[in-house]
């Protein structure tokens, strides 16, 4: 299975930033999608956004409202979930997760569920 770490998680002030990075811990293929979700305290896990290693590919739930972007400097470096004006209820444990591509390229979790998933890292906005 491939593994996956989260980190840059914190506390930050509402209109705050703070910058996720999802290392996967061995060579991955190409066909991957990295997807990054969030559960708060007693709530659905719901998916944030989404992309094909190596980039493209990328899917943003509708809250996202360009606050949030994904990106991937490289096929074999970290993804990054990069949050700006950061709310009070962006609060919650956030989860980098990872499943095959779809054959017409779709990363979109309704797509196809994701199957491999971090241990996640805490994102609190007060």
């Amino acid at each position: 299975h491939v593994q996956l770490v989260e980190s840059g998680g914190g506390s930050v002030q509402a209109g705050g930033s703070l910058r996720l990075s999802c290392v996967v811990a061995e060579y991955i293929s190409a066909r991957t999608c990295i997807g990054w979700f969030r559960q708060a305290a007693g709530g659905e896990r719901e998916a944030v956004a989404a992309m094909r290693i190596g980039g493209r590919s990328e899917y943003y739930a509708d809250f996202v409202k360009g606050r949030i972007t994904i990106s991937q400097d490289g096929a074999r470096k970290p993804v990054y979930l990069q949050m700006n004006n950061l709310k009070p209820d962006d609060t919650a444990t956030y989860y980098c997760a990872s499943r095959r591509l779809t054959d017409d390229l779709n990363c979109s979790p309704a797509r196809r569920p994701y199957n491999t998933w971090g241990q996640g890292t805490q994102v609190t906005v007060s």
